[in-house]
């Protein structure tokens, strides 16, 4: 039967927010980012281990308390993208999966991911023949913009959708999408497209957005407040 295991690459620096530390160290709710999202993980019956993926540099995770868990693992093994740190952490812990135990990569800076949502994508997901992820659909209109910062056109947003994390596939299915990608793919799923493979969407939630500036820690506090 297969297993669940996360990766949370945790390897950038966060340079947008503009802050001393990393972002998944910043504070919310008298936690660090990165330790709200371990919770949630720890907390599920059904997930088996937790992989941190850290830069070798990261000056930050030993002097800052984190959440212990028993099914966690650091690795440091960040690499110069994302998709590099993913495909790192990937071949860090092949000789604890098998080949079709499902991936979820979740990113280290988006807390808001709820015990709830958890349990609904991996129902969704956990019998299907690719895998897919959390979005969200598009509300708003979207604009493309000119070298000038004007509008250049207006984009129907019509079947469009803003992704989110975790994002779940099969070990194999991951590692495969991940070395075969020509470039680095801005997601796991992008690469798993790549391969000929039409990941499945399951409607995330607001509160599951990632911190990149430093008004999105002030929503996200205020949507968990409220919640």
């Amino acid at each position: 039967m297969a297993r669940f295991h996360v990766i949370i690459p945790a390897a950038g620096n966060g340079s947008r927010m503009g802050a001393e530390a990393p972002k998944q160290y910043l504070n919310l709710h008298g936690k660090t980012l990165i330790q709200h999202v371990i919770k949630v993980f720890d907390q599920s019956t059904k997930i088996n281990t937790i992989h941190v993926l850290l830069n070798q540099e990261d000056a930050h995770w030993r002097s800052t308390y984190l959440h212990s868990s028993s099914k966690l693992q650091v690795h440091y093994c960040g690499g110069d993208t994302r998709a590099n740190t993913v495909l790192n952490g990937l071949i860090a812990i092949e000789n604890q999966v098998e080949a079709d135990d499902w991936i979820l990569v979740h990113d280290a800076a988006r807390p808001g991911l709820s015990n709830r949502l958890l349990n609904h994508l991996l129902s969704m997901l956990e019998n299907d023949d690719v895998g897919g992820l959390l979005a969200m659909p598009l509300a708003d209109t979207l604009k493309r913009a000119d070298s000038e910062q004007r509008v250049s056109a207006t984009i129907p947003r019509n079947d469009l959708w803003q992704a989110q994390t975790p994002q779940m596939f099969r070990y194999a299915t991951l590692k495969k999408a991940l070395i075969a990608f020509g470039g680095s793919p801005t997601d796991e799923a992008e690469a798993i497209e790549a391969l000929g493979l039409k990941p499945k969407l399951v409607i995330g939630e607001l509160q599951n957005l990632k911190v990149t500036y430093p008004q999105d820690l002030a929503v996200l506090s205020a949507l968990l407040s409220s919640s």
